[in-house]
């Protein structure tokens, strides 16, 4: 199904608006039948839209190519940030978006002294066990931090928080101070110096961070760098009056 699905939208690929059920059929192959019910089904979830007898692509299609756009202009801005703060700490930096309840990861810069992690890009972890993840939780409505405290917090590291309470406290002392810290939170002998990067509103739209052994380097010494950093390219992205104290 998912590749007729492909098909369906990659007839859209040649500056076509609109689409009867039969040419659809001829692009693709696809007996007319079954393209009718694709086509249907595409336009209950928002991916087309019908006019009378013909199909265009619909507004969640849309919604997904913004998002997309705006990932692939936050690591082309963030990169040459990443790679100088890889450079100055020769350790692993992470930029991730929250999603719901996760983080995911849209970009990394390995190091060599850092030990294996759990993230990958596109790979996602549970917010609350992440530095990225506490940063982004941070700065999020309180309705929607309630929503997550109220929530199963798994054990994902040996030192998660999986209290609800000290969890909002984490948060707390996250907002005031724009760093969030994590130890062994998401993995065993991993550390992470996390900051948020908000933009004209305040709002964080996506978080940096730094990644160390925690039996080699000194995580509070990652602080000042990643929240440095964090704020420069925060004023990039226009942001004028930073919240919180630095």
């Amino acid at each position: 199904m998912i590749a007729r699905v492909s098909e369906v939208l990659k007839a859209y690929m040649h500056n076509e608006r609109e689409l009867t059920v039969s040419e659809l059929s001829r692009r693709t192959g696809i007996p007319k039948a079954s393209m009718s019910r694709i086509a249907n089904g595409l336009v209950s979830h928002g991916f087309l839209e019908r006019e009378g007898d013909a199909f265009r692509l619909g507004l969640r299609l849309f919604e997904l190519g913004q998002q997309a756009s705006r990932s692939t202009d936050l690591r082309t801005l963030t990169f040459p940030y990443m790679s100088e703060l890889m450079s100055a700490t020769r350790q692993t930096v992470h930029l991730a978006v929250l999603e719901e309840r996760e983080v995911v990861y849209i970009q990394i810069l390995r190091s060599r002294d850092t030990p294996p992690l759990p993230s990958r890009v596109g790979g996602r972890l549970p917010a609350h066990a992440t530095g990225v993840g506490k940063a982004l939780l941070a700065f999020m409505a309180d309705d929607d931090v309630d929503a997550v405290l109220a929530g199963p917090l798994a054990k994902v590291g040996p030192r998660t928080i999986t209290d609800p309470a000290a969890l909002r406290r984490s948060l707390d002392e996250v907002r005031a101070n724009r760093l969030a810290y994590e130890r062994e939170e998401s993995a065993a002998n991993v550390g992470c110096a996390a900051a948020p990067l908000l933009d004209m509103s305040g709002r964080a739209i996506a978080a940096l961070s730094v990644s160390v052994n925690l039996g080699t380097t000194d995580l509070a010494r990652m602080g000042p760098a990643v929240s440095s950093m964090a704020r420069t390219i925060s004023r990039q992205l226009g942001a004028r009056r930073l919240p919180g104290r630095a």
